[in-house]
């Protein structure tokens, strides 16, 4: 007879399992991306509607049919709304007359930057040539950017008929959920559920004050950006600085701000940023996904390389799914663990097999 394999042995060929199983799993989901991200979207729409049924059938009394019904309204109302802001704003910034007047300023800011002092010490001049060259700025790169972002939008958009039916049938095939439930469904959608609910609230914050303060400071294009702050900081950790670097062409290219409104319309969103990042969100989503930071930048770098833009939004609760399925199964406990940021439940087997 054969001898059985070691205990290590055993553990590599998991190991190697695992790995195949994983890449087998990444191949399949870039492959069916037309299919699981509208899908996934649904999904996560259904969590974010599913508060303000229960609250209508449980306070007012309301059926499921009209409950779902008014609350399917109330978001695609909303979705409507966000759409015409986006495309306002876009066929606002593609008008000639505003293309041409922040191509002005930054010709100003290049030619304020060529004559200060530290240009002359390399020995940088304002010649003709030199002007020509930096303050050529070609407008159909501009044109071109806008396009690619109407495009992009278009095609969102595009999916949003699909991502709308399958919602739909998605809240109106859900049966009236049974009070305390158990099990690994009813633990996935306890967690996914408040961490959607407190991430909602705290972006909405987050993109109200942001978009408030630029708004008062005169800031072009405030709503659009604040509507950015809500949207991206359901991206952890990367969201807060991409939603703070992506007004700053406006501000410095504005012609009507004055220097203390331009300082002001950096540093106030800044701060409202890192606030609500550090202190207000950890405290009120506290370990509800216990996630360790590392992993959820891995997982973002993961969904996004694979979904793209969708995927970047629902890194976060894709990833607190799985590590819920690992926890639920014996034999991959190990590694929730190490979702979480503990791993010594992977490194103490090892060393019990070397001693």
């Amino acid at each position: 007879m054969a001898n059985s394999p070691r205990p290590s042995d055993r553990r590599v060929q998991t190991a190697c399992l695992l790995i195949l199983t994983l890449i087998a799993l990444g191949v399949a989901m870039a492959l069916l991306r037309p299919v699981l991200v509208p899908f996934v979207l649904a999904l996560f729409f259904a969590q974010c509607l599913t508060p303000m049924i229960d609250l209508q059938i449980r306070r007012w009394r309301f059926p499921r049919v009209v409950a779902v019904t008014v609350a399917s309204v109330l978001g695609l109302s909303l979705l409507t709304g966000v759409g015409f802001l986006i495309g306002a704003s876009v066929g606002k910034m593609s008008q000639p007359e505003n293309l041409a007047r922040y191509q002005s300023s930054m010709h100003q800011f290049m030619q304020r930057v060529i004559d200060s002092r530290p240009m002359r010490w390399f020995g940088i001049r304002s010649d003709t040539a030199t002007t020509g060259r930096l303050l050529n700025i070609p407008e159909d790169a501009t044109i071109t950017f806008l396009s690619s972002v109407v495009s992009e939008t278009t095609n969102v958009l595009s999916h949003g008929a699909t991502v709308l039916l399958l919602l739909v049938f998605i809240l109106f095939g859900r049966h009236q959920p049974r009070r305390h439930r158990s099990g690994i469904i009813a633990e996935i959608e306890t967690r996914v559920q408040r961490y959607i609910t407190l991430t909602v609230l705290i972006s909405f914050l987050t993109g109200g004050l942001v978009g408030l303060t630029l708004g008062v400071l005169g800031v072009q294009f405030a709503a659009l950006f604040g509507f950015l702050a809500f949207l991206l900081n359901f991206i952890p950790n990367l969201g807060g600085i991409i939603a703070t670097i992506l007004p700053l062409p406006i501000i410095f290219l504005s012609p009507d701000l004055t220097i203390a409104s331009k300082l002001l319309a950096i540093i106030v969103p800044s701060a409202i940023q890192i606030t609500i990042g550090s202190l207000v969100q950890p405290r009120m989503l506290g370990s509800s996904l216990q996630l360790h930071p590392v992993v959820l930048l891995l997982a973002l770098l993961f969904f996004a390389m694979i979904w793209g833009v969708p995927g970047a939004f629902l890194a976060t609760p894709l990833t607190a799914v799985i590590k819920i399925i690992f926890e639920k199964i014996p034999a991959t406990r190990p590694l929730a663990a190490a979702l979480a940021g503990d791993l010594d439940p992977l490194i103490r087997p090892i060393e019990a097999e070397e001693m």
